[in-house]
């Protein structure tokens, strides 16, 4: 019925819209149609062009081409599974774009965790698969940190942008899990006009263990029904791969997912060749965060850089406030109570330290682990799920530049790191200390404490996904049923007598369904260009003008929690902006070191990144 409604809105749309203004329609007709024959040899030619500079990049080479080969399969489900640094974004695009021109599909939809990351996958697959077209023609990126240059072209890049992210018209589509699920489930209109164009299509899920666990349910039984009945085919890609083909109740909703699936033939001998770090376990023992502190300056000492990722903002906050600054050190605090476009400036300045050979100390939480393509010598993080804890050793010695980095995992005191609200991450956290650390002791033992072999890997997602299995339907305590129950049967609301068809309640469903579990408020800030965007959007009282400044200030938002934002009403630190609905942060509760706090920047003394 989703599928139906998409189909009916996306016409009616369009149609009004074309009649309104004659250009969109020239515009959608230009648009490039299936250009996979133009697309694929300008792929094809750009990894020919890559010179190996690392043991790595051979490695990445012969992923890459185990692609190219199974790209050629009939249609499906299929999982690639690589260790972090294995070049999957390369990989997965040869792999989706082979698939299309094979079988005729109408596009390629890349679906990211996190936006932190979109951006740096999109500009790769931009820098190789656009030419001389207009920008955006051949991949749109779609979410909502991102806006193009205005001054792009002289038909109005903003004008195109928006009426192909209305639908997802494009041949090569970037976009978040939010965006997804949404499309499948959100309130509302604008999100399920979408759908229909996930038919034929090759959609590529990176990262796909990052799906949560609430939605897991919906989840398999929409990649099933895209596949069986939509003609789509699914690539779900991640070093983590989870147990997606053998949830517990299979019947309410899993893949149907067999080892012939996989694109690599032998996994676990490729998650050894590409092996690059050590795990070092210090699990026996609750660390103190002043511990953990010392342990970073060593690594820091020892290894020239250090990354530690923490599971709280509020951790990382201390543990950066405990490794104090000396001098030549580049240090830097990561997480999101920094704007977007504060994250993306601080990853390309470490980038560079880090290129140059200078020493960096960086404390992040888990926002840097999936995707972010940098490099440190040493990892420090705090005990989480197994997953959580590969992906940021993911971070360590990335691209084999050096010997073997080394990969602390720690155990800090429950009182300093407080999870008990975090139920997701601590239920991670102790099925990786119960079913992994202690069940697997001897195959550690014997393995040289290899965490990121495979067969670690399914144990902790079957006991994961076992334990929290009350959770995957997405439950909806107000009416004592869930999401799953009332899109389907819905025989606890529903009486199957009164509506023997169309008995799903759509509406209430929709209306108690967010991608994102969250009571965040959104805030402006004014870090960079935000500064004369609050400026800009006091001065004017213009609709359209309003509207297109709060488009371009998303980049420049903070979604805090409702504790932080009363302590920032009580210290008068948010003005209302107009009758916008969204609130401006003074200028002394943004720290250039920690984005924002509660206290004015004056009493922190923080100076350096």
């Amino acid at each position: 019925m989703r599928f139906l409604l998409s189909c009916l809105l996306d016409a009616d749309r369009t149609d009004s819209a074309e009649f309104e203004d004659p250009r969109l329609k020239r515009l959608r007709e230009e648009a490039p149609r299936r250009p996979w024959d133009v697309l694929v040899p300008r792929l094809e030619a750009a990894l020919a062009a890559k010179e190996p500079r690392h043991s790595i990049d051979y490695l990445r080479r012969d992923i890459a081409d185990h692609c190219a080969r199974r790209a050629l399969d009939d249609q499906g489900i299929f999982t690639l599974t690589v260790p972090t640094g294995g070049g999957k974004t390369l990989a997965s695009l040869r792999f989706a774009l082979l698939h299309a021109q094979k079988h005729q599909l109408d596009r390629v939809i890349y679906v990211i965790p996190y936006t932190s990351i979109i951006d740096q996958n999109a500009s790769v697959a931009r820098q190789v698969l656009e030419q001389d077209e207009v920008p955006g023609s051949m991949v749109l990126e779609h979410h909502s940190n991102f806006l193009p240059d205005a001054d792009t072209d002289d038909e109005g890049a903003v004008k195109r942008w928006e009426k192909l992210a209305e639908n997802w018209d494009a041949p090569v589509v970037f976009t978040t899990m939010v965006q997804f699920l949404e499309s499948l489930a959100g309130s509302g209109t604008r999100h399920a006009r979408r759908m229909h164009n996930l038919a034929r299509s090759v959609i590529v899920f990176d990262e796909v263990q990052t799906v949560p666990v609430r939605c897991l349910r919906m989840f398999c039984n929409a990649v099933e029904f895209l596949v069986e009945q939509c003609g789509a085919s699914v690539m779900l890609c991640t070093a983590t791969q989870p147990r997606l083909g053998g949830l517990p109740r299979p019947r309410l909703g899993s893949l149907s997912l067999g080892p012939e699936r996989e694109i690599m033939p032998d996994v676990s001998g490729l998650f050894r060749e590409l092996r690059r770090t050590d795990f070092i376990d210090h699990c026996s023992k609750r660390l103190s965060a002043e511990a953990v502190a010392d342990l970073a300056r060593a690594e820091l000492g020892e290894s020239g850089s250090c990354l530690v990722v923490c599971n709280t903002k509020k951790m990382a906050e201390t543990l950066y406030a405990l490794c104090p600054n000396r001098e030549g050190l580049r240090r830097y605090y990561l997480s999101t109570n920094l704007c977007p476009a504060h994250r993306m400036a601080r990853l390309e300045a470490m980038r560079a330290d880090l290129d140059a050979g200078r020493p960096v100390l960086c404390v992040s939480t888990q926002l840097i682990e999936c995707g972010v393509d940098i490099s440190f010598r040493s990892v420090i993080r705090l005990a989480a799920g197994l997953d959580s804890i590969l992906q940021a050793a993911g971070r360590c010695n990335r691209h084999g530049e050096g010997e073997r980095g080394r990969v602390h995992v720690v155990l800090v005191d429950g009182d300093v790191e407080k999870l008990e609200c975090l139920r997701d991450i601590k239920a991670g956290r102790d099925v990786f200390l119960d079913a992994v650390r202690l069940k697997f002791a001897k195959t550690l033992e014997n393995s040289d404490y290899d965490l990121t072999q495979p067969l670690l890997t399914e144990a902790y997602f079957d006991h994961y996904y076992t334990r929290r299995a009350d959770v995957m339907s997405y439950a909806c305590t107000e009416h004592g049923s869930s999401l799953l129950d009332m899109l389907g049967s819905n025989k606890d609301i529903v009486k199957p007598s009164l509506a023997p068809m169309l008995g799903q309640s759509f509406a209430t469903a929709a209306k108690h369904f967010k991608a994102i579990d969250s009571a965040a408020t959104s805030i402006l800030v004014p870090y960079d260009e935000g500064r004369q965007l609050i400026a800009d959007l006091y001065s004017t009282d213009i609709l359209w003008r309003k509207k297109e400044l709060l488009r371009k200030a998303q980049r420049y938002c903070v979604n805090i929690f409702p504790n932080m934002e009363r302590v920032l009403h009580a210290a008068e630190a948010l003005d209302p902006v107009q009758d916008s609905g969204m609130f401006a942060l003074k200028e002394n509760f943004y720290c250039d070191a920690m984005g924002v706090v509660t206290q004015p920047t004056s009493r922190l003394g923080f100076i350096d990144m």
